[in-house]
């Protein structure tokens, strides 16, 4: 049976999948009037998307803005995440800033978890989730195509690596281009939840043909769905609200 991982009181692993939502402003003004609305909302985690952030690349802007991200959500579990451009991300930047971002951010204490993207040198990636953990955080070890679905194989082979590592929320994000890809993806998340999961895990199948992905996670097993409140952060995210009420219908009707 897979383990479950507890953060500010929600347990993502279990029952009805966790609903996210991400912050995507671009000035600290707009980030502060998000998250004041997402406490109006029924969400379980929030995500900050960084690399939206139009000071992102100095770092004390970007702990000052967590800090007061974390004061406004101080009950609701808060990832960090910068996504890298060739992953779809808003922004690219270096890899050694990277890193020392994300190494920053943990030590702050002030982000529960913080998503490293798989593909990057797998000693640097191993070293910064060792140094979360020693730090208390929470690790996501995310991998995106936005091109295409990979093989069955592939999706449960990247999962893998991303637990093997260390990850403790593995996740992988992919563009379907027929229903079939749909169908792989779904395919992946069941057998790694059957046979290899031994932690939650994330699945998305991306765009309006993955839309189905982000409502079966408890069929599937993926653990957390992503939806938008005012702006989408990834293509075919649905309005939190819709998507509660949703999430509720189906878990009552096993």
């Amino acid at each position: 049976m897979k383990r479950t991982k507890t953060v500010r009181g929600v347990t993502i692993g279990e029952g009805i999948p966790k609903i996210c939502v991400s912050l995507v402003g671009q000035t600290l003004q707009e980030i502060i009037e998000e998250a004041i609305n997402l406490k109006t909302l029924e969400v379980d985690l929030v995500e900050w998307r960084s690399d939206f952030f139009e000071q992102v690349e100095d770092i004390a802007a970007v702990k000052s803005a967590l800090e007061q991200i974390r004061s406004i959500l101080f009950d609701i579990p808060l990832i960090f995440t910068f996504r890298s451009a060739v992953e779809g991300g808003n922004k690219e930047i270096g890899k050694e800033y990277y890193f020392q971002l994300n190494k920053g951010i943990a030590e702050t204490g002030w982000a529960d978890l913080i998503d490293v993207e798989l593909m990057n040198h797998e000693q640097q990636v191993k070293a910064l989730i060792q140094f979360a953990h020693q730090q208390g955080v929470l690790v996501i070890v995310s991998n995106h195509d936005f091109i295409k679905t990979p093989s069955k194989e592939e999706i449960i082979s990247r999962l893998r690596k991303a637990q093997d590592i260390g990850g403790d929320l593995p996740k992988i994000a992919v563009m379907p281009n027929t229903s079939d890809d749909v169908l792989t993806l779904l395919a992946a998340s069941s057998a790694m939840s059957e046979m290899y999961a031994d932690r939650p895990f994330i699945t998305i199948s991306m765009g309006g043909k993955g839309t189905i992905s982000r409502l079966s996670g408890e069929v599937f097993g993926s653990a957390i769905t992503f939806a938008a409140a005012k702006a989408a952060s990834a293509p075919g995210q649905i309005p939190v609200s819709v998507l509660r009420n949703i999430l509720k219908l189906l878990h009552s009707n096993p």
